[in-house]
């Protein structure tokens, strides 16, 4: 691989928003390598399939990808031209040696923790069949490269946390990214002050369990959420600052503090409860309960009144009885969701819950899921209709499919769509909404 060379690179990402950073940062560290992104595999010289291994039937989807992907392999080949298969992401930490096994084309397994090797392994993959599925000793973190190459756009990014030490029952998150690891402050606040100086001015900090941060300062204390997030507002011309994923039991007084103090924060939190009964979060192991729950919003919402809040539901998880998932209901109606993500219970392998006894018949989890989404979508018609009429600041960081079309998000985190001339992507302008629906809302810039 040289400098001059261009080689078309494509990425699918599947999942959260941490694997939509980590794909842009694979591509930052293939940009000197010659490697531009594309939308299209077709000719790609090289493609990454970037897996999620929450959703059901998550390896399933990647060997039906890897089908279509082939035949584009083969055809190239025909030409004498080489592509590159690759599989990452948290499938390929957990069934790298399935994917090797059965898709005997694919070059390149390896895991979240390994990205910043991807130029390495790119060099024996054209030699040899790589995986890599190793946890490093030294953070991929301190080897990225701190230029943010594919940056393009007002809004971004910052991984500050990753990992987990919850072990919820359900989840494989602990055992394909590993343990909890803070990144130093310093270093946060250094990609917060170059991705400014590219334009941003929208900051969304990740993070497997992002209130559990507890980074090193050049101090030598320890920084909080609440404390990086104030340290960042500091940073001129950063003007948003928006965090994701919480954790109930990490939600501390520093950090809703914040909320009350730092302009700069916007009043959203997305915040999994995952049941509203406490029997089955006992199952589940989140080692908190509906009440505590209840008790941080109410805290939250006396220290920012206009915030707003979403969640995540798993309904049917083994055990579940009518009575429980009642319960679920009533935590609904009693927070009053902006928007919510819910979905039945699927077994992951390797996981407690995969074998766990009592299971909910398919039929009843579809019909509890379906009341319960019923019930969100009613909550976030009646939040979007409350916004009619409402005067809206309002960053542009998006085109809209219709010309003349950007979207943006709120400062509550709706995309919200307004026709309006070029020169108003990138900045942040009033918008009044004048329609809305269950799942967007739509408005007209205030000159």
């Amino acid at each position: 691989m040289t400098e001059n060379a261009t080689k078309k690179l494509f990425i699918k990402t599947w999942g959260c928003q941490m694997n939509v950073y980590d794909s842009h940062r694979m591509a930052d560290i293939l940009h000197p390598f010659g490697y531009r992104a594309v939308d299209t595999p077709d000719d790609a010289d090289m493609v990454i399939l970037n897996t999620c291994h929450i959703r059901e039937k998550a390896t399933d989807k990647v060997f039906s990808d890897l089908g279509r992907i082939r035949e584009h392999k083969d055809l190239r080949a025909k030409s004498g031209k080489k592509t590159l298969i690759a599989v990452a992401g948290c499938v390929a930490q957990a069934e790298g040696e399935l994917i090797m096994d059965r898709a005997p084309y694919v070059d390149m397994v390896f895991g979240p923790q390994t990205y910043h090797e991807l130029p390495e392994m790119v060099v024996r993959a054209l030699g040899e069949r790589v995986v890599n599925t190793d946890f490093p000793i030294e953070s991929k973190f301190d080897s990225l490269p701190v230029d943010h190459a594919t940056q393009d756009g007002p809004s971004a990014f910052v991984s500050i946390q990753e990992g987990c030490d919850k072990f919820c029952t359900f989840c494989v998150v602990p055992y394909t990214r590993g343990a909890e690891y803070s990144r130093p402050a310093e270093r946060i606040l250094d990609e917060a002050k170059m991705l400014r100086d590219r334009g941003v001015k929208d900051i969304t900090l990740l993070g497997q369990n992002v209130n559990a941060y507890h980074g090193d300062a050049v101090d030598g204390s320890t920084w909080s959420l609440g404390r990086l997030i104030r340290g960042i507002a500091d940073i001129d011309g950063i003007e948003r600052i928006r965090y994701m994923t919480s954790h109930p039991r990490d939600v501390d007084q520093d950090l809703i503090d914040a909320h009350r103090d730092v302009a700069k924060l916007m009043p959203y939190m997305h915040l999994p409860v995952q049941s509203g009964s406490d029997a089955i979060l006992k199952t589940m192991n989140r080692k908190h309960t509906a009440d505590h729950y209840r008790e941080i919003i109410a805290k939250l919402r006396a220290a920012r009144p206009d915030i707003t809040f979403s969640s995540d539901f798993i309904v049917g998880f083994p055990g579940e009885t009518e009575e429980d998932f009642e319960a679920t209901m009533q935590l609904v109606r009693d927070v009053r969701f902006m928007s919510a993500y819910s979905f039945t219970y699927s077994a992951r392998p390797g996981t407690p819950a995969a074998n766990m006894q009592g299971l909910v018949h398919e039929a009843v989890m579809d019909e509890r899921l379906q009341r319960l989404k019923t019930l969100l979508m009613e909550q976030q018609k009646e939040f979007n209709d409350a916004m009619i009429g409402q005067i809206i600041p309002v960053l542009f960081d998006g085109r809209g499919k219709k010309p003349g079309q950007l979207f943006g998000r709120t400062p509550w985190n709706h995309a919200l769509y307004v026709m309006a001339g070029p020169e108003f992507f990138g900045k942040i302008a009033n918008v009044r909404v004048d329609h809305a629906t269950a799942t967007s809302i739509t408005g007209q810039l205030v000159q």
